[in-house]
């Protein structure tokens, strides 16, 4: 396990992604993946409101959390801000939602709470305001960003020290391999601030696991296929190319050694990384317990910046 910035919260070093449960992953196949990584010592749940369709992927996770007797053993992140469903992060909006996403998820509090998405059109005042609130009435315990700029995260921290607010302690950036632009965005303010990083589309809409070979390529998702193979370029099949010979040499999958480069950068608390069978478990939960030497390290690092 590994704690979480600041915050006494000890999380499993693959963070499982709830968006698909709902979408592409039913019910009882999303309670077979939640068996699967409960199973394999995982306990940080991912999910938004905004996912599985308004709702659909929080009423799952609250149903297997509830059937199972889960929720003492997991960590729920879920967020607010984002998508039809109560966008945006005004006090009015977050205090509505907050409560929808409880009674959703079938628990009294929520353990990391995030602003989905930043919205300029409310000040941050009564955004941090309105998160604080709920920390001190125990409805949730951390507040976090999810896909902010580095000014406006700074600006956020610096509001809840001057107005003695509930502070970010953690962010959910878009980083991984093909998408670097974090470390240089980002990674600076993170390390400065002392925050945790749970980097989303750790596997770059499935790019990283080696699926998506070709601009022909076939899938169940026609959608996600399509930003897969907006990877497929000259550099996309060099870090591939890299990725299979680590893989073959640690007799892994391409899978693992992407997330396990990942969950080792700077600051990267558990990358989040989604399954829409148990089949696809073993290859996500193998990243945890991988080592790379710092050759295979360097070498990733060199092939895809």
């Amino acid at each position: 396990m590994t704690k979480l910035g600041t915050t006494d919260l000890n999380v499993f070093g693959l963070n499982l992604g709830g968006a698909v449960f709902g979408r592409t992953a039913n019910e009882s196949t999303s309670f077979a993946v939640l068996d699967a990584y409960a199973a394999g010592g995982g306990n940080f749940l991912d999910t938004a409101n905004a996912y599985g369709g308004g709702g659909g992927s929080e009423t799952i996770i609250g149903k297997w959390l509830t059937a199972r007797g889960r929720r003492d053993d997991m960590v729920i992140a879920t967020k607010v801000g984002a998508g039809d469903q109560r966008p945006g992060l005004s006090a009015a909006n977050i205090a509505v939602a907050v409560e929808e996403s409880l009674r959703r998820l079938q628990t009294d509090h929520i353990d990391l709470y995030y602003a989905h998405r930043d919205d300029l059109d409310t000040p941050q005042e009564e955004a941090l305001a309105a998160f604080d609130r709920l920390v001190r009435a125990g409805k949730v315990r951390y507040i976090a960003a999810s896909n902010f700029k580095s000014n406006r995260l700074a600006s956020a921290l610096s509001v809840s020290d001057r107005e003695g607010l509930a502070r970010y302690v953690a962010v959910q950036p878009h980083y991984n391999l093909m998408r670097r632009d974090y470390e240089k965005e980002l990674a600076p303010l993170v390390a400065r601030e002392n925050l945790a990083t749970l980097p989303h589309s750790g596997l770059a809409q499935g790019f990283l696991t080696g699926k998506y070979r070709s601009k022909d390529q076939r899938s169940s998702d026609p959608s996600r296929a399509a930003r897969a193979l907006e990877y497929l370029d000259a550099r996309g099949e060099r870090v591939l190319a890299v990725l299979d010979e680590v893989a073959a040499a640690k007799g892994v999958s391409v899978t693992s050694v992407a997330l396990a480069w990942l969950r080792v950068q700077p600051a990267v608390a558990a990358p989040i990384a989604s399954a829409s069978s148990p089949e696809q478990l073993p290859d996500l939960l193998e990243s945890v317990s991988l080592e790379l030497t710092d050759g295979e390290l360097t070498a990733l690092g060199r092939v895809s910046s």
